[in-house]
C-alpha cells in the first residue's frame, strides 16, 4: 500500500510540473558561473565521469550547442551522492519537483555520443540550481541518474514539454489504476466480511444433523448471472448425466458447489429472536424474513406468529409449497395452526421419526382415534401402508371458543419411508411413484402443499425440485435444475443439501424421460395390450418387444457381487451369471470356526406393501441344502414357493431338500414331512422344521407348482393366480415374514412369480397396474429377473385374466 501511495504523490508532482510548463519563454543566454569555468570535456571512462566522495552544491551554466559543426562544449560537473533523496529546484519553471529515491526510481542511463545539433539558429541556455543530497554509498547507477536529470533539465523548454507530457499521462494512468484497485479492495473486503462472518440476522452455511458431511462454500453472487449451467434439453439429458458422473461425479460436484448458498441481503430477524430460538430444530437453518410463513398471532403470546417454514415457488406457480422443518414437541400446535390457516390439504413427509437413533421429527398425529393440538382436533380416518410410503388421512377441525369457526377438513399425509438413513434411495422409481400420487391427490382448491423432512431443506428441496422439473420437462422439453435450485435457495437456505441429492434429482428426471409414466388403470389394460402388439414406427419390433428391450438394457452391476464371486463361494452358485448383489443379499450366520459360511445365493426382494417381502433364491444344490435351511430358519420364512421340478429335460434343476417320508437332518436343522396335499396345479407340503441347537420348532408350508412346462410358459394364468392366492392366505395366518421363492437359477420363473404377486396385489388395492416398472424394479434387485420375452408377456396375460374374472371393479376391493 505504501508503494501505491508513493506513486500517487509522484503522479501529483509530475502533473504540477506539466501544468507549469505550458508557457514557453524566449531563449536566453545564462552567464557562466565563476566557480565553474567552461572547458572541453576531459576524456574518461565510457560510463561517464567519476563521482567524488564529497557532497557539493551544483550551480552550472549549460551551453546549448548551435548548428555549428564543432562539438558542443559543456561545463564539467562532479556529482557526489550521499543520501537517499534528491531535490531539484528549477528557478525557470518556478516549481519544486517531488522528492523520490535516487537509486531505485530514476532511470539509469549510460551516456552516449553527443547529440546532433538542434534545429535552432540561436543558442538556448538555461540556468539550473540543484541542491542534491545523496547517499554515502557511491554507485555508478546513481551517477547515471544525476547526469540523466542534468541532461533532461538542460534541454530547451519546447523539447521538454513532450517528455513531461508523457510522464504526466503515465502518472495520471497510475493514479487512476491505484484508485480502481483501492475501490475494488474495499468492496471485496466488504463482501468477504458479509459472507464469512454470520450474525444473528444472517445464516451460516454449516450442515445440519440430517445432512451428509458436505463442503458447501457460501457464495455471494446472483444465481441469474452464471449461465455456465444453462437449461438442458431432454434429448441431451442422458448424455450429459453420463458425462458429469464420470470420474466419481466430479462435474456434478463442481456444479453443486457453484450453487449460491444464500442471498447476501437475506435476514432472519424473526427466527433469531430470543423468544423463537427454541422453536428452531437447527440453529443454522432459519427462514428468511421475506419468505417466512406468518401465523395469526395469539393474543397475549409474544412472537406467536413465528414458525420455521418458508414459502417456495413451483415451476410456474407462486408459493406452491411450504418448506418446513419437522415439528418439535413444542411446535406441534404451531404446525397444525399453519395447516389450518394456509388451507393445506396435503402434507408430504420425507423423513422417518427416528434415524440413526436420533429424533428427526416429533410425531404430530395420533396413531388412532383423535387428539387435540392447541385449538385443532386431528382424527385419524384411514392408514394405508405401502412399500415406499404410507398414506394417512386426517379429519381436522377447530375446537374451543373460536369466532367464525370453519367446517372440518380432510388432510392427507404422504409419508415417504424409503429414504435411507445415509445417502439417497437406491433407485428413483419409488420417489416418482410417490410424487405422482401426491400430484394426483392434491385438490385444486387447496392451499400450499406442506413439505418437510427434519431440517426442511435437503430432502424437502429434492422433492420440490423434482416436481418442478417434471413440470418444466413436459412444458418446455428441457430442465433447469441449477437455475431452479438457485432460485429456491433465495427463498430458503440450503435447499437440496448434498451433492448426492443433487445427482438424485437428475437420475429421477432421466428415469422419467427414458421410461415415462407406465401406470395403467385396470379398465385401460385391454386397449394398452392392443397397442403394444402393433409395430413401432421406424422399427421391426412391436411395442411389447420394445418394452422388453428397455428392460434388458439395464446394466448388470457385476462389481457389486463381491461375496458371491469369492473363490470359496463360487461352487455354491448354480448359474454363474446369476449372483446376488451385495446391498440386498441374504446373509446367514457364520458357522463357528468356519470362514465364508455366511453366503447363500439368495436376494431380498421388495413387494407391494413392504420391503423384503420375498427371498428370491436359486434351487439348492446338494451341498447347499444346509445353507438353504439355515436361511429359512434365520429369516423366519414360513412359506416356500417352488416353481421347478427336481429334474427337467434330463438335468437336475433342484436338489430335494425335504424328506419324502419321515425326517432328515441338515446340520443343526431337522426337517420332518407332516402332510402332503395335491391341488389342481400345485402340491402343498407341511413341514416341521426343528433347530436342534436352539431346541425350537416351526411349521413351514411349501407350495410346489407343477404347471410350468419344461419349455416356454404355462398355457394360461389360472394356476399361477391360484397359487398366489394360496400363498397370500398362508401369509396372513403365519405373519408377514419373507416368502421364499425359487426355481432353478432363481431369476426367470422366480421373477415372474414375484412380479405377478406384486402387480395383482396392487390391482386389488388400487385398481392400478404397472408391469414394466415392477419388472424393472426386480431387475435392479437381482440379475435377469423375468428372464425372457415370453415370461414378460405372460405377466400381462395373467393380469388380464385376473381382471376378466371379475364383472366389475368393486370386486377388487
Amino acid at each position: 500500500m505504501d508503494l501505491w501511495f508513493f506513486l500517487l504523490l509522484l503522479g501529483s508532482g509530475l502533473i504540477s510540473v506539466g501544468a507549469n510548463n505550458v508557457t514557453t519563454e524566449p531563449p536566453t543566454t545564462v552567464p557562466t558561473s565563476p566557480r565553474s569555468p567552461t572547458k572541453a570535456p576531459s576524456a574518461g571512462p565510457k560510463d561517464g565521469p567519476t563521482t567524488s566522495a564529497s557532497s557539493l552544491n551544483i550551480s552550472t551554466p549549460v551551453t546549448v550547442p548551435t548548428m555549428a559543426s564543432k562539438p558542443p562544449t559543456t561545463t564539467a560537473t562532479r556529482i557526489s551522492l550521499n543520501t537517499t533523496t534528491v531535490s531539484f529546484n528549477t528557478s525557470t519553471l518556478g516549481t519544486t519537483l517531488p522528492v523520490f529515491p535516487a537509486t531505485s526510481l530514476l532511470p539509469s542511463v549510460t551516456p552516449s555520443a553527443p547529440r546532433s545539433p538542434l534545429p535552432s539558429t540561436e543558442a538556448e541556455t538555461t540556468e539550473r540550481n540543484f541542491s542534491a543530497t545523496v547517499t554515502t554509498q557511491e554507485t555508478s547507477s546513481a551517477a547515471h541518474n544525476g547526469r540523466y536529470l542534468l541532461h533532461l533539465f538542460s534541454r530547451p523548454l519546447c523539447l521538454r514539454t513532450p517528455i513531461i507530457a508523457v510522464m504526466v499521462a503515465l502518472s495520471s494512468l497510475l493514479v487512476i489504476v491505484f484508485i480502481i484497485i483501492v475501490l475494488y479492495m474495499l468492496r471485496f473486503k466488504k463482501y468477504k466480511q458479509a459472507g464469512s462472518h454470520s450474525n444473528s440476522f444472517r445464516l451460516s452455511n454449516g450442515r445440519t444433523d440430517d445432512a451428509e458431511p458436505q463442503s458447501m462454500p457460501l457464495l455471494a453472487r446472483s444465481p441469474s448471472t452464471n449461465r455456465k449451467y444453462p437449461p438442458l434439453p431432454v434429448d441431451k439429458l442422458e448424455e450429459e448425466i453420463n458425462r458429469r458422473m464420470a470420474d466419481d461425479n466430479k462435474l456434478f460436484r463442481e456444479e453443486f458447489n457453484a450453487l449460491p448458498a444464500c442471498p447476501i441481503q437475506a435476514t432472519c430477524e424473526a427466527a433469531s429472536k430470543e423468544e423463537n430460538k427454541e422453536k428452531n430444530r437447527y440453529v443454522n437453518i432459519l427462514p428468511y424474513d421475506h419468505s417466512r410463513v406468518h401465523l395469526t398471532p395469539v393474543e397475549g403470546v409474544p412472537d406467536s406468529d413465528y414458525i420455521n417454514a418458508s414459502f417456495i415457488n413451483g415451476y410456474q406457480e407462486k408459493n406452491k409449497f411450504i418448506a418446513a422443518q419437522g415439528p418439535k414437541e413444542e411446535t406441534v400446535n404451531d404446525f397444525w395452526r399453519m395447516i389450518w390457516e394456509q388451507n393445506t390439504a396435503t402434507i408430504v413427509m420425507v423423513t422417518n421419526l427416528k434415524e440413526r437413533k436420533e429424533c428427526k421429527c416429533a410425531q404430530y398425529w395420533p396413531d388412532q382415534g383423535c387428539w387435540t393440538y392447541g385449538n385443532i382436533r386431528v382424527s385419524v380416518e384411514d392408514v394405508t401402508v405401502l412399500v415406499d410410503y404410507t398414506v394417512r388421512k386426517f379429519c381436522i377441525q377447530q375446537v374451543g371458543d373460536v369466532t367464525n369457526k370453519k367446517p372440518q377438513r380432510l388432510v392427507t399425509q404422504f409419508h415417504f419411508t424409503s429414504w435411507p438413513d445415509f445417502g439417497v434411495p437406491f433407485t428413483p422409481i419409488g420417489m416418482l411413484k410417490f410424487l405422482k400420487k401426491v400430484k394426483t391427490c392434491n385438490p385444486q382448491y387447496a392451499g400450499a402443499i406442506v413439505v418437510h423432512c427434519s431440517a426442511g431443506v435437503g430432502r424437502t428441496g429434492t422433492f420440490i425440485v423434482i416436481d418442478a422439473m417434471l413440470d418444466m420437462m413436459h412444458a418446455e422439453r428441457k430442465v433447469d435444475v441449477y437455475g431452479f435450485v438457485s432460485r429456491i435457495r433465495a427463498q430458503r437456505c440450503q435447499m437440496v443439501q448434498t451433492d448426492m441429492q443433487y445427482v438424485f434429482i437428475y437420475q429421477a428426471l432421466l428415469e422419467h424421460y427414458l421410461y415415462g409414466d407406465t401406470e395403467l388403470e385396470v379398465t385401460s389394460l385391454e386397449i394398452h395390450l392392443q397397442k403394444i402388439y402393433n409395430k413401432v414406427p421406424g422399427t421391426s419390433s412391436n411395442g411389447l418387444e420394445e418394452e422388453f428391450k428397455k428392460l434388458t438394457s439395464i446394466k448388470i452391476q457385476n462389481d457389486k457381487m463381491r461375496t458371491g464371486n469369492l473363490p470359496a463361494n463360487m461352487k455354491k452358485n448354480r448359474v454363474l451369471q446369476i449372483i446376488p448383489y451385495e446391498f440386498n443379499r441374504v446373509i446367514i450366520p457364520v458357522k463357528r470356526g468356519e470362514e465364508n459360511t455366511d453366503y447363500v445365493n439368495a436376494s431380498f426382494i421388495d413387494g407391494y406393501r413392504q420391503k423384503d417381502s420375498y427371498i428370491a433364491s436359486q434351487g439348492p444344490l446338494q451341498h447347499t441344502i444346509e445353507d438353504f435351511w439355515r436361511m429359512i430358519w434365520e429369516w423366519k420364512s414360513c412359506s416356500i414357493v417352488m416353481l421347478t421340478e427336481l429334474e427337467e429335460r434330463g438335468q437336475e434343476k433342484c436338489a430335494q431338500y425335504w424328506p419324502s417320508d419321515g425326517s432328515v437332518s441338515y446340520g443343526d436343522i431337522t426337517v420332518e414331512l407332516k402332510k402332503e396335499e395335491e391341488c389342481e396345479s400345485y402340491t402343498v407340503r407341511d413341514l416341521l422344521v426343528t433347530n436342534t441347537r436352539e431346541n425350537k420348532s416351526r411349521q413351514i408350508r411349501q407350495f410346489h407348482f407343477h404347471g410350468w412346462p419344461e419349455v416356454g410358459i404355462p398355457g394360461d394364468g389360472k394356476g399361477m393366480i391360484n397359487i398366489i392366492a394360496a400363498v397370500q392366505k398362508q401369509q396372513q395366518q403365519s405373519g408377514n415374514h419373507p416368502i421364499t421363492v425359487h426355481c432353478s437359477a432363481g431369476a426367470g420363473r422366480t421373477g415372474t412369480f414375484c412380479a405377478l404377486s406384486t402387480v395383482l396385489e396392487r390391482v386389488k388395492a388400487e385398481g392400478i397396474l404397472d408391469v414394466f416398472q415392477t419388472v424393472k424394479s426386480l431387475r435392479l434387485q437381482r440379475p435377469h429377473m423375468v428372464q425372457t420375452l415370453e415370461q414378460y408377456e405372460f405377466c400381462y396375460k395373467v393380469v388380464q385374466e385376473y381382471i376378466d374374472a371379475f364383472s366389475d371393479y368393486a370386486n377388487f376391493k
